[in-house]
């Protein structure tokens, strides 16, 4: 039974007598009832505080709202309304009020025209708004209820969970006679809507539970997918109390007590939100987990897991509750709804296991205790069978029951070792079988190392999933690279999937990726470890066991690479080979890498990201086929550029002697940095202009490593505040810079090459000439501008979620002596205008910026700069690094602090 409110609790937060007294000496009802309604919510607020029951305070926010609107009700509209009555419905209609909840009602009618109510019903509206209530409201006929019933699934929806709160009950049961299922909305016709709804609404969330801001109330495992029970089995059997459930067999009472705890904690959770939020906030955005975690007593623990990340995984780990329960609930529906109870004729798979109504059946609900390896055979099957839509309640029930006998020596038996291994190779729905795995408490019992990561978030603004979700799927997404409809978005990991001899061993591999996270210490060893101890104990090959370690420990390497050095430098391509050592281990690694940022976060995988991780894949790809004993020479690459270049300006009548004498003051540099079409370009634009300065041009970029990004090309003379001037115009044009790079020719020109995105969309500029112009006449005119503009934190929006990471900055800086090049590594909490505000510093020291590679993820920016002193001499002198560095991290402080 659902707790409710003792008769001392409802009467001291609503007294009828007493309350009726004060409207009599109050000038203005409308203050008695506000007056009222305050101090009752002030001592609902005390009672959760001091711990009282979610149940009745849930409840009873509920009878507090009737009181009120009985009372206002039968006052304005008299006792003669005979055929006209007040009825709750919605969530206010199941007797269930949060804080901030919205009060839906409707305004019953017997017959269609409201005129002869009009001012009664405005007065009362008018009331309740004027005290200050949420209210939404509905007038309709019986009639007209049926009507719109029939014709909207949200009506109909609304009108089953209604209740009487005053007026005559044969009005009431009129309208609910003129919705009855016999009428309209079968429990078929209306269960299959819901479906669809549910569906739907899933999907909007990635079908996941696991979002980095979830909405408690829609999300996947949320409230909703409880309503949603509530609904069917109150069209189907008349209830939408969950203890009805138990009475008729579709819950046993160990389930009950899980749903309801669930439920309980969500529903303190929401109780929480709407009061910190001041209005009916169901979504657990960053402004409020940090402020939720403390005030249910979370404490961040010293070298593990902060309070908002242990509250959070409590909350992810109710809604996974829901989730299975929600699965159990209705496949039942299904079956005793959508087939009418029929039984269709079942399909042996084996002595254990039949398919029964598309759902696998264990023919013995027994069989798990009777052999335990069943459970994990249960999965290998369903994987095996594409037409098996899941399994039936009873034996997803008895799973569960069965789950303790997943110990040591289950995890040490060679017979679930090998369903494991062809789960691993299975041809359809691993995904979803290692997902229903999760969800039913087996892959965390049977990989106890799994099991730690279930839930466990990561408080940033990069990772969109708890790690368990970001997983499975990474491997949702390595499988599709099978499926034909996925060439056109990843052509290049489609291809190199299709080579792979053992593709079972990359989702070995991805299972294990970041299974070390939230153990302190650096995860992908840890994970490596762990993948190692995994292999071993599965009895697969010496081989096939050090590739799996490698991936996992080096699953970051090829992503950082990509992002963070130079690809142009054939050093950087020849070192990478090296390291990589094959072209099977480079396929491997490639799809680990696409697939793990795809599922780390949707927004990280745009064309610029793509086309550098291609680049580098084909480039090493090259240098592995011509052999590590060749490695590829510059002055080679830098002649077949230059021919390259000259043939395409040749074509376009450019004078050769000109092209020459031009290149004749770029150094190498240039043009290892630069494809031929880019020297083409920029050389044809710079003759034509006559080398006059400054010249901006602008267009997509038509190398391969940059494809999906924008190429801004500055041609001026060097001035030391050009980085800064260029960083700054850029931002101010809604620009990101993606990648800088900087090159200087003999007689004193700057050729720097930007590569940015739309700030707003992530994508390229694409073709729009007007934008275009903009673009460059902005840049020259502060180009040309005798000083830069000051740098206001005021005048940069910073937006609403990295408002909530102020991480200190982490400044690192060395000296490459090969490259006679000072390395600035930068790692901070992003900010609006923090590159224009680095160039400045850097400007201020007076340095000069050579290279710089930017790198955004999520809330953290980790940009590496290369720089020199105005001689072109790295920076030794201990004095000058430790300055530099004092000013580096001074302004970024005081961005981070306004």
């Amino acid at each position: 039974m659902t707790a409710v409110l003792s008769a001392d609790q409802k009467k001291s937060l609503f007294d009828r007598s007493q309350f009726r007294a004060e409207l009599t000496v109050t000038p203005q009802p409308s203050q008695a009832y506000r007056k009222c309604l305050e101090q009752a919510n002030t001592l609902m607020n005390a009672w959760f505080n001091e711990g009282e029951e979610i149940q009745k305070l849930v409840t009873g926010r509920a009878w507090l709202i009737d009181q009120v609107l009985i009372l206002a009700w039968e006052h304005l509209a008299g006792k003669d309304a005979a055929d006209i009555a007040l009825v709750a419905v919605g969530g206010y209609g199941r007797g269930e009020l949060h804080p901030q909840s919205d009060i839906d009602i409707l305004i019953l009618l017997k017959n269609e025209d409201a005129e002869p109510h009009r001012d009664t019903i405005e007065q009362f509206l008018t009331l309740l708004w004027d005290i200050n209530l949420k209210v939404g409201s509905s007038v309709r006929s019986v009639k007209e209820c049926a009507k719109q019933g029939r014709d909207d699934l949200t009506i109909i929806t609304n009108m089953i969970e209604s209740r009487l709160l005053s007026g005559k009950s044969e009005l009431f049961d009129a309208m609910h006679e003129a919705i009855s299922p016999a009428r309209m909305w079968n429990s078929s016709d209306y269960l299959q809507a819901k479906y669809n709804e549910q569906r739907a609404r899933h999907q909007k969330f990635n079908q996941t539970m696991y979002n980095l801001e979830p909405n408690l109330k829609s999300s996947p495992g949320g409230l909703r997918d409880l309503h949603m029970i509530g609904w069917v089995a109150r069209r189907h059997f008349g209830t939408n109390d969950p203890r009805e459930l138990v009475n008729i067999g579709f819950l046993i009472e160990r389930e009950y007590q899980v749903l309801v705890r669930a439920r309980d904690f969500l529903w303190q959770v929401r109780w929480a939100l709407h009061r910190l939020a001041k209005r009916p906030e169901d979504r657990l955005l960053f402004d409020h987990q940090r402020t939720l975690a403390k005030e249910f007593g979370y404490e961040d623990i010293e070298g593990g897991a902060l309070a908002v990340e242990q509250f959070m995984q409590k909350y992810f780990r109710a809604v996974m509750s829901l989730g299975v329960l929600n699965d159990l609930l209705l496949q039942h529906f299904d079956v005793t709804i959508l087939d009418n109870g029929t039984q269709h004729t079942p399909v042996m798979l084996n002595e254990r296991f039949q398919v029964r109504n598309e759902y696998l059946d264990a023919i013995d609900p027994k069989i798990f205790f009777n052999h335990p390896p069943a459970i994990m055979e249960a999965f290998v099957l369903m994987s095996g069978n594409p037409f098996i839509e899941g399994m039936t309640a009873e034996t997803i029930r008895a799973l569960r029951d069965a789950r303790h006998l997943i110990d040591d020596d289950f995890r040490k038996n060679p017979e679930v070792h090998k369903l494991f291994l062809d789960l691993m190779r299975a041809p359809y729905a691993l995904t979803a079988s290692l997902r229903r795995m999760t969800r039913y408490g087996i892959l965390g019992r049977y990989l106890p190392e799994f099991g730690h990561i279930i839930g466990q978030m990561q408080h940033d603004l990069f990772h969109n999933y708890t790690v368990d979700a970001h997983t499975l799927l990474l491997i949702k997404y390595l499988r599709r690279f099978n499926y034909k409809e996925s060439q056109e978005q990843f052509p290049v990991a489609c291809s190199a999937k299709k080579r792979l001899p053992k593709p079972e061993l990359l989702y070995i591999a991805g299972l294990y990726h970041d299974i070390g996270k939230g153990r302190g210490g650096d995860h992908s060893v840890l994970g490596a470890e762990d993948a190692q101890k995994f292999a071993l104990l599965h009895g697969l090959p010496a081989a096939d066991r050090s590739l799996i370690e490698w991936l996992v420990r080096h699953h970051l390497v090829m992503s950082v690479t990509a992002q963070r050095q130079d690809l142009s430098d054939p050093e950087t391509i020849n070192n990478f080979a090296r390291f990589v050592g094959d072209s099977r281990r480079l396929d491997y690694l490639y799809c680990l890498t696409v697939a793990d940022i795809n599922a780390t976060n949707p927004t990280l995988w745009n064309g610029w990201r793509a086309s550098l991780l291609r680049e580098l894949f084909h480039e090493t790809r090259r240098a592995l086929h011509r052999g590590l004993e060749n490695p590829i020479d510059k002055a080679e690459r830098i002649h077949d550029t230059q021919e390259q270049a000259r043939e395409m300006l040749e074509l376009n009548q450019v004078d050769t002697s000109a092209v020459n004498t031009f290149w004749d003051g770029l150094g190498d540099d240039y043009f290892l940095r630069h494809n031929a079409p880019e020297v083409a370009w920029q050389t044809q634009g710079i003759l034509d202009n006559a080398n006059q300065t400054p010249l901006v041009l602008v267009r997509e970029s038509t190398e391969r490593r940059y494809e999906g990004g924008t190429a801004v090309f500055i041609y001026t003379p060097d001035v030391p505040n050009l980085f800064a001037a260029c960083t700054t115009a850029l931002g101010e044009l809604n620009l990101t810079i993606h990648d800088a790079r900087i090159i200087t020719s003999t007689s004193g020109f700057a050729l720097d090459t930007f590569i940015v995105l739309d700030a707003a969309t992530g994508e390229p500029l694409g073709d729009d000439p007007n934008r275009i112009e903009r673009i460059q006449s902005h840049i020259i005119q502060r180009l040309n501008s005798a000083e830069l503009p000051r740098l206001d934190p005021a005048n940069y929006h910073v937006p609403r979620q990295l408002k909530h990471f102020t991480r200190p900055p982490r400044i690192a800086i060395s000296n490459d002596p090969v490259n006679r090049r000072t390395v600035v590594e930068v790692k901070a909490t992003d900010r609006p205008g923090l590159l224009a505000n680095l160039g400045q510093v850097f400007m201020e020291q007076k340095v000069l910026i050579h290279n710089a590679k930017i790198s955004t993820l999520g809330e953290k920016v980790e940009d590496v700069f290369f720089i020199t002193d105005r001689d072109n001499n790295p920076i030794s002198a201990s004095e000058k690094v430790q300055q530099l560095h004092k000013a580096l991290t001074n302004r970024l402080n005081s961005l981070i602090a306004d």
